[in-house]
């Protein structure tokens, strides 16, 4: 089994924890924010699918350079907008895991901006923390919203307070 086939076991059961959070995300209350410092809540919901777009940022190239590009985050109108976003970037990060040779996961990649170098580290390395533990810290956020909207929370590890076992 190689490396892609691993890490792809893992986002394939936490995209369908992510999915079941972002089912329930009411998209009418999209401009809540539990601070003024906060993201709203479709910002953060559109970030969480984002991410999930990252595999191929990470893998397929061997830097993210923010002075180039113009990244523009894409406008969703809908909840169904929201969960074909997801189901697509999810069908995308499939097949890169599937297709890459685990001799990638030991290259190194840089996060930049133009000459300011933020980091530089294995791939391997920034998978897991950029695409499944950044994953795991927005949606831990995203989950704080819902209860703050009282929108019962669905179990991703087991029961929750809203479901039980």
């Amino acid at each position: 089994m190689t490396i892609g086939n691993v890490l792809l076991q893992e986002l394939l059961h936490e995209s369908a924890n992510t999915r079941k959070l972002l089912e329930v995300v009411p998209f009418e209350k999209g401009d809540f924010k539990p601070h003024e410092k906060s993201m709203s809540l479709l910002h953060l919901a559109r970030h969480v699918c984002e991410i999930t777009g990252w595999w191929k940022e990470c893998l397929v190239k061997d830097e993210l350079d923010f002075s180039v590009g113009d990244f523009t985050p894409k406008v969703l109108t809908s909840l169904e907008e929201l969960l074909a976003m997801h189901d697509d970037l999810v069908a995308k990060a499939t097949v890169i895991l599937s297709e890459m040779p685990d001799e990638e996961f030991f290259k190194p990649w840089t996060m930049r901006n133009g000459e300011t170098i933020y980091f530089t580290m294995p791939k391997a390395a920034v998978v897991r923390t950029w695409c499944l533990n950044h994953l795991f810290h927005h949606r831990g956020q995203l989950t704080v919203y819902l209860r703050l909207l009282d929108v019962p929370v669905p179990g991703m590890y087991g029961p929750t307070a809203d479901f039980g076992a």
